[in-house]
Parts: structure tokens; C-alpha cells; sequence
């Protein structure tokens, strides 16, 4: 077994969190699950991403071919991104996706012409790559309340629309944990205070809906999680607790929305109105880090969700 990367950390019950890359450190983690030297891989970050997945196995001493499920929360491409180009060192892997996202992974034109859309070709080459297709037969497509074997460890998924209708969560009992891609938001580790976890809700274009958001969250804290595995970034708990903070702040981003709606300048006037949102959240967080550092690292963040935001009063 090789001495394992910086980039993978070990969590308890035989789940790893891989450092993808993307963006800065800690921002994108794919999940490793290993049950009896079987594995799924939980989403898997861009094609960039891919060496250091193929990595992990090899610190781990499992073989190409012990990875039975590639799973992917939903199709956007700092999650699936590179879910193709994985599948081609994995030979008896599966693609598990939402079957609502998964013509999206088995064709990726549409969704390559969306992100260049919103991102511009230059940012799509450079952060993402071409998505590779994935075979058809390749494709388990999932539903509501589907259980998937792994070595013997069941994996549920639900349906979790909100912040993509493509969008499902994966509860572990093994764990008592969810893996729950975008869905229960986003917390940053640089933001972490004594206070714990700094989480706040992910609204990107195109499908944020604040009603299933609320509903699909509410879902997840009905398993009553002791922790929940976020794709930015990695284990947080305590899940009550985030739950509550996660849907006061929502209420708030739905507050802010509704009193811009009819704004001439909206998407601007929205980034300037979440950036004051999570000033207000750092402070109340006591988060140490310099308020124009955090609302730096926050650019991506501000951009995209106001982007959302303004599609959903659209």
C-alpha cells in the first residue's frame, strides 16, 4: 500500500474525503466509501480530478476493478464533471444518477452549451475539460427510495430537488450519515469557528426552487444524520443544528429576493445584497478570518447565486 496523499483524509467508517482541486484547497472532495474491498466513489469533481481519484485507490491498495459505483448527486460539473473519464479506468463500474440528469452524462453536449453559457468557453476549457460520454448500458438510473448494495452496506437515495431537479442524497446506516452533494449547502473549512461549521444554502442557476430546497432539507433531517457528508466540504454535525441555521438563512435569501424582484439592476443588486447577508452571518459566526479575505473567497459563491436567484424571480 503506497503512503497516502495529503489530499485524502480518513473518515470513520471506512469513508475517505479526496481534496479534488478544484478551486482552492478543501472547496470540492469526492467521497470514497469502501465496504468488505468494494468501493462507490461519491461524486467525483471535474476530469482534472481524476488522477488523484485513481490515487486514492492506489494508497488504499484497491484495484481499478474493486470499484463497483461511480455516484453522482447531480450533473453539475464540479460533481459529474469528470464522471466519464473515471468510468474509463474502472472496469466494473457503474454511473449511479438521478434519472432526470442521467441523458445529460450519456450526451454531454446540453450541458457543455449550458456551462459555456454561463461561464464562457475560456473558463469552461480551463476549469472543467470535455466531458467524456458514458455508455448507456454503463447508466443505473436512480428513484425515491432506491437501495443500492454495496459489499453488503445499503445506500438510499432520495429525491432531493432544489437546488438542481436532478439532485438526489444517499443515506448511509452504516454511518448514520447522508452524503448530500448541494443540498444541504455549503461550509467551507477556512470558516469554521469555535462556534463549529460556517454553512450557508447554494443557489446557483439554473433550478434553484426555495420551496423544494425547504422541503427536500427537511427530508434529510427526518433520519434524524449524526453527520452529513458535503461535497463543499466533507463531514459536518451537529446536522440539527446546521438544519436550523440552514433554513433561517434560506428564509432570508428568500426575503432578500422578493425585495428585489422588480429591481432594474437585479443580478447586481442581489450579489450586493447576499455579500451584505454574509457579512452579517461571518460576524454572528465569529469567523477570525479578515471580513474582505472571506468575502473574497466568497466571489464564486456571490456570483453564481445571484445568477440563480435572478433565474428563480425570472
Amino acid at each position: 500500500m503506497q503512503t497516502r496523499p495529503p489530499f485524502i483524509e480518513a473518515l470513520a467508517h471506512d469513508i475517505y474525503v479526496i481534496d479534488t482541486g478544484f478551486v482552492r484547497p478543501r472547496f470540492d472532495a469526492s467521497h470514497l466509501i469502501v465496504e468488505r474491498g468494494r468501493a462507490a466513489f461519491v461524486d467525483t469533481g471535474t476530469n482534472f480530478a481524476v488522477p488523484r481519484l485513481l490515487q486514492a485507490l492506489d494508497s488504499l491498495g484497491l484495484a481499478r476493478d474493486a470499484v463497483d459505483f461511480v455516484i453522482a448527486t447531480h450533473v453539475h460539473l464540479d460533481h459529474a464533471g469528470g464522471a466519464g473519464a473515471l468510468l474509463q479506468h474502472l472496469p466494473q463500474a457503474r454511473l449511479v444518477v438521478h434519472k432526470l440528469g442521467a441523458r445529460h452524462l450519456v450526451d454531454p453536449s446540453r450541458l457543455m452549451a449550458s456551462a459555456r453559457a454561463v461561464y464562457g468557453d475560456e473558463e469552461v476549457a480551463h476549469s472543467y475539460g470535455e466531458l467524456v460520454c458514458v455508455a448507456p448500458e454503463r447508466v443505473l438510473e436512480t428513484h425515491d427510495a432506491m437501495v443500492l448494495d454495496l459489499a453488503g452496506r445499503a445506500l438510499q437515495f432520495i429525491d432531493t430537488p432544489g437546488h438542481a431537479r436532478h439532485h438526489h442524497c444517499i443515506w448511509d446506516e452504516c454511518s448514520r450519515g447522508m452524503f448530500s452533494g448541494d443540498t444541504f449547502g455549503v461550509a467551507y473549512p477556512e470558516f469554521t469557528s469555535e462556534r463549529g461549521r460556517w454553512l450557508i444554502p447554494a443557489t446557483p442557476p439554473t433550478q434553484f426552487d426555495p420551496d423544494a430546497l425547504r422541503s427536500s432539507v427537511q427530508r434529510i433531517l427526518g433520519f434524524h444524520p449524526e453527520r452529513v457528508y458535503l461535497t463543499h466540504y466533507g463531514e459536518v454535525s451537529p446536522v440539527a443544528q446546521l438544519g436550523a441555521t440552514f433554513h433561517a438563512r434560506l428564509e432570508q435569501i428568500v426575503a432578500l429576493g422578493e425585495r428585489l424582484r422588480l429591481h432594474p439592476q437585479r443580478v447586481d443588486a442581489l450579489r450586493h445584497g447576499l455579500a451584505d447577508l454574509y457579512r452579517a452571518w461571518l460576524r454572528e459566526h465569529s469567523c477570525v478570518l479578515p471580513e474582505a479575505d472571506a468575502i473574497e473567497l466568497l466571489r464564486v459563491d456571490l456570483d453564481l447565486n445571484a445568477q440563480g436567484m435572478h433565474q428563480w424571480l425570472a
